[in-house]
């Protein structure tokens, strides 16, 4: 039987492995995270982790595929959505595509 110690090593494992060519470096993400907007200070604590929203952001825009059939490795479709569509609004999508691009 697994314990909480064993699930936390193999969680950061498959965090670390790149699970598609799509997937963002570490250096990526390094460049990345401080664009990002931070959690709220009240209210509901944030559950879904930025790096794989945009692993599947990624993933989507490469392989063209339609936002209901992203694979399970990554949050639902509906939050990925939410996310895609928030940084849209703020105009952070080039940014970090062009950060992405060209900072790394």
């Amino acid at each position: 039987m697994w314990t909480e110690p064993q699930r936390a090593r193999q969680v950061e494992r498959e965090r670390k492995a790149k699970r598609y060519p799509s997937d963002l470096s570490d250096q990526e993400w390094q460049a990345i995270e401080p664009l990002l907007p931070s959690p709220a200070r009240t209210g509901r604590r944030r559950i879904t982790d930025l790096r794989e929203v945009l692993n599947a952001i990624r993933y989507l825009v490469r392989s063209g595929c339609e936002w209901r059939m992203l694979p399970v490795h990554f949050p639902p479709w509906q939050t990925v959505y939410w996310w895609f569509r928030r940084f849209v609004r703020r105009l952070l999508f080039k940014v970090i595509h062009d950060v992405a691009q060209n900072g790394c």
